[in-house]
């Protein structure tokens, strides 16, 4: 019988339980990530249009608006998030670039919008 070769590379971490759960990209431990903290300082790159559209897709039937395309970093996102959930009335959140408004509110988030001087189109059916 042949002896069977070790296919893993030198540098792969099999289990460590020093640090907590390691990051794939730059190898450190989540908290001291480097990769993700300097994605979080450029803002997302864009055409300049604020896209809002509605879904329902894998919220059980519920309706959410989305506002996509913002060039803003991830503390003004969050800042425009509470604003527009204070407008509408209603919950929400940021995830990934993405403002998740509760309910049908396209066109009250659009006009939000306009008045903050952002280029808006709707997006979607």
């Amino acid at each position: 019988m042949r002896p069977m070769k070790n296919k893993m590379p030198a540098s792969a971490l099999v289990y460590s339980t020093e640090a907590g759960r390691m990051c794939p990209a730059c190898r450190q431990p989540v908290v001291a990530c480097v990769c993700k903290a300097n994605a979080r300082l450029a803002a997302p790159a864009g055409d300049g249009v604020v896209r809002v559209s509605r879904d329902t897709k894998g919220r059980g039937g519920k309706a959410v608006t989305l506002v996509k395309g913002v060039s803003l970093p991830e503390a003004g996102l969050i800042a425009l998030g509470k604003s527009l959930k204070a407008t509408c009335g209603s919950g929400g959140t940021v995830k990934d670039g993405v403002i998740e408004i509760q309910g049908d509110h396209v066109e009250r988030v659009m006009a939000a919008l306009v008045a903050k001087s952002h280029r808006v189109k709707r997006a979607g059916g």
